[in-house]
C-alpha cells in the first residue's frame, strides 16, 4: 500500500439515516468535480412494505447542487441493516456500481436461504467486482481497495486520498466495533482486518458506516482518524491482544439480536440492491423463511 494514495484529499459530505443509523457519503474531487457515492440508503418501511427514495435524492441533489458527476457507486458490503439505494442512484447518474469481488461469498451463503435461484452467485448483478489492492481514480483523487473482513467475507474498506471509508469494520472509539457473527463472518479476522487499517498512518481520516451514540454522547458522530482508534477504540485500542479481542467479541455478539431489516436486507443486497423478479401480479415478494422451533 503506498504513501502516493494519501497525497490528495478528496471531498466528503456526510449524509445520516438516523431510522437505520447509517452514514452515506457523497466524496469528490474538488478540481474535476467527478464524484463517487459510498453504501447509499434505500428507506424502507418493514411494517408496511413501503419504499421511498428520499434519502437517496438528498444526495443526487446535493450533487447537482455542487456540480458533481456521480460516476460510482461504492458499496462497502452486503448490508444486513439498510436496503441499498444503489440501483436508484445508477438510474438517476449512470453511475456503475461496485462491491468487493468476495460478495460472491455472500451470495453463496444466503442463496440457499432464501430460494433465490435468480441470484448469479457470481457477482454479476454488480457491474464491478474490486479485488483486494486494485487502485482506482476519483477525477484525480487516487483511491485503493482494501479487503477487511470479518464483520462479513466481503467487506471492503476505500482509501481514497487521506481518508478510510471503513463500512462496517469499526466504529468510533467509544463505540468499539462491528459484530462478527454473522454466516460467514470472524471476530478473528475482523481483529486482523482492523489492525490493517490502524496500521495506516496515524493522521489518516476515518470514516464510519454506522453511529449508535455511546453511552454519553448526544450527538451522533462518524469522523474519527486512525491515531484516535488506535489510542480510544473501547474494544481493539493498542495493547488489545487478538485472542482477547475474539473472546470479547463472540461474548458480545452471543447476546446480540438479529438486525430488523436482516431479513429483506440481505436478498435485496446480494442483488446489487434489486428487488427480486415481478411476480405475476407485477409486484415484487420479499421472502421470510419460516423455521419451525423443535
Amino acid at each position: 500500500m503506498s504513501a502516493a494514495i494519501a497525497t490528495k484529499k478528496p471531498q466528503i459530505e456526510a449524509f445520516f439515516d438516523e431510522p437505520t443509523n447509517t452514514v452515506s457519503y457523497l466524496v469528490w474531487d474538488g478540481d474535476t468535480m467527478d464524484g463517487a457515492v459510498i453504501d447509499p440508503v434505500l428507506d424502507y418501511d418493514f411494517r408496511t412494505g413501503n419504499c421511498s427514495t428520499a434519502s437517496a435524492d438528498r444526495i443526487v441533489a446535493r450533487a447537482n447542487e455542487l456540480g458533481v458527476r456521480i460516476g460510482q457507486v461504492l458499496e462497502t458490503h452486503a448490508h444486513a441493516d439498510h436496503l441499498s439505494g444503489a440501483p436508484y442512484i445508477k438510474l438517476k447518474t449512470g453511475a456503475k456500481v461496485a462491491i468487493g469481488e468476495h460478495i460472491r461469498d455472500v451470495q453463496r451463503i444466503f442463496r440457499p436461504v432464501f430460494n433465490a435461484i435468480d441470484v448469479s452467485g457470481d457477482g454479476s448483478e454488480f457491474d464491478h467486482l474490486f479485488k483486494d489492492g486494485e487502485r482506482f481514480k476519483i477525477g484525480t483523487v487516487d483511491a485503493e481497495v482494501m479487503h477487511t473482513p470479518g464483520h462479513t467475507p466481503a467487506c471492503v474498506s476505500y482509501r481514497i486520498g487521506d481518508a478510510v471509508f471503513v463500512g462496517d469494520t469499526m466504529f468510533m472509539p467509544d463505540y468499539g466495533t462491528a459484530r462478527a457473527d454473522f454466516p460467514g463472518g470472524n471476530a478473528r479476522d475482523l481483529y486482523r482486518s482492523i489492525q490493517r487499517v490502524l496500521s495506516l498512518p496515524p493522521e489518516t481520516r476515518l470514516f464510519m458506516c454506522h453511529d449508535y451514540k455511546a453511552p454519553g454522547r448526544d450527538q451522533y458522530a462518524w469522523e474519527t482518524t486512525v491515531a484516535e482508534e488506535r489510542a480510544r477504540n473501547v474494544h481493539v485500542h493498542e495493547g488489545v491482544t487478538e485472542d482477547a479481542f475474539v473472546k470479547m467479541r463472540e461474548a458480545r455478539d452471543a447476546t446480540l439480536a438479529a438486525p430488523l431489516l436482516l431479513l429483506p436486507s440481505i436478498q435485496v443486497n446480494i442483488r446489487a440492491g434489486k428487488f427480486p423478479p415481478a411476480e405475476v401480479d407485477g409486484v415484487h415478494y420479499l421472502k421470510v423463511p419460516i423455521k419451525l422451533a423443535s
